[in-house]
């Protein structure tokens, strides 16, 4: 189990979505309005092969890519 950990500043639509390295949407874990405050999302990737896969969140005007590793 991965957690991301975020936080939101106003309310707004919020997307965070993870990809494998050959940039192929392997899930999406959030995808919803939120309010305002700090929220964290854990993805169990028992079903997904080791390896380096990227998350995307946006929020309103805010992107933001980073890298994660998982290994069994």
């Amino acid at each position: 189990v991965t957690k991301i950990n975020y936080s939101v500043p106003k309310q707004t639509l919020v997307t965070i979505k993870v990809y494998d390295i050959i940039g192929r949407e392997v899930i999406t874990l959030v995808n919803g309005l939120q309010p305002a405050g700090y929220y964290n999302v854990e993805w169990n990737a028992l079903n997904y092969a080791s390896g380096v896969y990227i998350y995307r969140m946006q929020a309103g005007d805010f992107n933001d890519v980073r890298k994660m590793v998982i290994i069994k």
